[in-house]
Parts: C-alpha cells; structure tokens; sequence
C-alpha cells in the first residue's frame, strides 16, 4: 500500500512538474522582445514630447504600429540629438526612427533601413527682416541651427570652412535657436523644411525665405550587424507604407 501511494505521488509530482515546464516554456514564447528607440524630444511632427511629458510624433506612431504589426514591444527614450548615434553604438538604445537623415558618414558608423521620407533644409528670418537664402548665409551674419543636426555641418562644410563670412551658433534644439533669432540674438535659422513648417504654425514673427538641398531622406538607424531587427523594421516599414495607416499619419501630421 505504502509503495502504491508512493508511486502516485511520484506521478503526481512529475505531472504537476511537466505542467510548470510547460506553462515556463508557454510563457517565454508569448513574451515579446522590447526595443529603445531613441527619438530627439523637441523635433516636431516626427518625434517629440508633449504637454503631458509623453513620446509623440509621426515616427512614434509609425513606430508603435509596425511593433503591433511585427510581433515586439518598443519604447520611446528622448535622447540629445548631438549624442543619438554614440548612445545607440553604446548599446542604451536599440534604433534611432526620429527624422534621422541619412548621409555617407554616419552610414559609416551605422547601418539604416530604407528610406521612408523626403526633406530638404529650410533658412528662416524675422518677418521683418530683408534678408534673404543668400544674404542671410554670408555677409558677417550669425545663423542658429541644432547641434549634431545635418544642417550644422553642411554649413560648416560648405560655408564657413570654405570662406564664406558667416557665424553659426548651434543650440539643444531648433525651438532655442528661434528663441534666439526671434529676440535679435541671430540673425536667422536653419533646420529640415518639415520641421520648420511646424514652427511657422506657431512662430508668427518666422518667415522662410528659401530652401536647398533636394532629395535628402529619413530613415531609420541601428547598429550594424542588428540584422534580425533591420530585417523586423524593414519589413515593417513596407507594411505600414501599404496599409492605410500610412496616409492616416500624413494627414494627422499635416505632411
């Protein structure tokens, strides 16, 4: 009787055990993998942080839905725009969808995925400024961008280092450049033309005064050699560029 009893405990125990291993083994396979994506916090309509301290944008929403479409979790970590990529190579966060242009340089530090949208950079004055595209990139003036920004170093690269009689004062954010040229600090700003079409929304002493540089794209940035999480945010991409979504945020973001 004793070893009777003795084997049914024996069976019990190994079927109760069988069902934890299982229930183990369930729970690991529905948990999703959860990726940082680092976005600048004041980079309005792509990424930002709103009133209530929330991510918001079109890259947050893209973001968001293609984690919903592709199976894994994502969370929006504001991040210094001048430090993003070295945050990203340290391994604090996993991908950069935040109106990150791309460009031969930082292609060599970082791997990117296809390209989602076009942009080009935008030149802003005081409404009641004469100046112009050229006179306000030349003749002793001072422009204000963002540090680390695309802008910042195409005129480093193709003005200041080349000669031209030009002064740049790089800010945390495009909003304190304006700030700056709003109260007479500067005597106008530079930033990507889709972010400059927000601030004019609400900066009604802004006026643009000229555009260059065609054909620059976004595109989402990570580290080399993330090739399962490249191949996730590609195949992402093409699915919410198909889907109805896609035009959804356009409209919502006014682009």
């Amino acid at each position: 009787m004793k070893r009777k009893k003795s084997i049914l405990v024996n069976v019990f125990l190994i079927f109760a055990l069988t069902l934890l291993i299982g229930s183990i083994v369930i729970g690991q396979a529905q948990e999703k993998k959860v990726y940082i994506n680092g976005i600048d916090p004041d980079f309005p309509p792509f990424a930002y942080v709103d009133k209530d301290g929330n991510p918001a944008g079109f890259d947050v929403e893209a973001v968001d839905w293609i984690a919903q479409e592709m199976g894994f979790e994502v969370k929006h970590q504001p991040t210094a725009w001048d430090t993003i990529i070295p945050t990203l190579n340290a391994k604090k966060i996993d991908f950069i969808a935040s109106g990150l242009s791309f460009t031969e340089e930082r292609a060599k530090v970082i791997a990117y995925t296809k390209s989602y949208w076009e942009h080009k950079w935008s030149l802003v004055v005081r409404k009641d400024s004469d100046l112009n595209i050229v006179t306000g990139l030349s003749m002793g003036h001072t422009v204000g961008t963002q540090r680390g920004t695309t802008g910042a170093n195409w005129i480093e690269d193709n003005l200041i280092n080349k000669g031209v009689d030009l002064k740049m004062k790089v800010y945390d954010t495009f909003t304190l450049a304006v700030e700056d040229l709003l109260n007479g600090r500067v005597d106008s700003a530079v930033q990507d033309d889709t972010m400059v079409k927000e601030m004019l929304k609400v900066k009604p002493g802004l006026k643009e005064v000229g555009t260059w540089g065609a054909g620059k794209t976004y595109a989402y940035g990570l580290r080399k050699g993330d090739d399962e999480l490249l191949k996730l945010l590609n195949e992402g991409l093409d699915r919410l560029m198909s889907s109805p979504k896609w035009k959804e945020l356009i409209a919502k973001y006014n682009l």
